[in-house]
């Protein structure tokens, strides 16, 4: 069975394998590799002794190389040169009067293409800009419009639960979140509470959501219409972590919700997590 690493390309980027053969790793070596944007060298983050066949996805490239003493200094002389292309890049924008926002720059390992990320609230129409950037650096130019989703994981940064944000450390893939997921968690529809830096919703809402939809199976929803100890009534509150339930009871429609343990009630008629046309107007610039 052949030997393979997993290899990052960039902090928070999508982890690739490669086939090993007989060359050694460790963790946190480097290693030059075919990518699809060419010669690349990352960081071995994974290594597996011994994979099936089976699990292989196909044409699996090899390892180039180990990284050496020259490939590390030409890593950091290309981190110098994305420094003052992206200078050049913000430079070039404002002769232009360009609506774009520069996120980052990027050198391919070889040096046969550079390119830009940046966000716009519309179409711009960089052909001219192209131009100018190509006749400085000598090279092929890329230019890729990207949302603030990708801003907030070029930049990184700390989100409201104290940690670094999900995207810029393991998350190389975002995944649609929608105004229903928060609502069927239970969270307040409040902006600030439940949108990350980026302005979108957080997607950690994502991360919860089948553990919520478990819960919801065996839990009567928001509305739902329940038998308890102390007559028939309507959930108007739930806490599905610590399986309890607050409950209008119709004969006292005036009295305060009586809290219940699931286990204590028994649905007659469950509701439906509905988002209303208004709830969908007013949070469609979260999704």
């Amino acid at each position: 069975m052949p030997k393979i690493v997993g290899v990052r390309l960039k902090k928070g980027g999508k982890i690739f394998y490669f086939l090993a053969n007989k060359q050694k790793f460790n963790v946190n070596d480097f290693a030059v590799v075919e990518s699809t944007k060419g010669q690349d060298c990352g960081k071995v983050v994974i290594i597996k002794e011994k994979l099936d066949d089976s699990k292989l996805e196909k044409n699996l490239k090899k390892v180039i190389r180990k990284a050496d003493f020259k490939d590390i200094e030409r890593l950091k002389k290309l981190k110098e040169k994305e420094i003052r292309a992206a200078k050049l890049f913000n430079e070039k924008i404002q002769k232009h009067s360009l609506n774009m926002k520069l996120i980052q720059v990027e050198y391919t390992f070889d040096g046969s293409k550079i390119l830009f990320y940046f966000i716009s609230n519309s179409r711009v129409d960089f052909r001219n800009l192209v131009k100018d950037l190509a006749a400085i650096f000598k090279t092929r130019i890329e230019l890729r419009q990207v949302g603030v989703r990708d801003e907030a994981k070029s930049l990184g940064g700390l989100g409201i639960c104290g940690k670094p944000f999900c995207c810029a450390t393991f998350l190389y893939e975002f995944q649609p979140v929608s105004i229903k997921m928060a609502k069927g968690q239970g969270l307040s529809l409040n902006p600030v509470k439940i949108s990350g830096a980026c302005g979108r919703l957080m997607c950690c809402l994502n991360f919860e959501q089948k553990a919520y939809e478990d819960l919801l199976k065996k839990a009567p929803k928001i509305g739902a219409v329940v038998e308890t100890p102390k007559g028939i009534g309507t959930v108007v509150e739930q806490n599905l972590l610590i399986g309890s339930l607050r409950v209008c009871i119709d004969s006292h429609p005036q009295a305060a919700p009586i809290t219940f343990n699931l286990k204590d009630v028994r649905i007659i008629k469950d509701a439906i997590i509905h988002v209303d046309k208004d709830e969908i107007n007013e949070f469609k610039n979260l999704e």
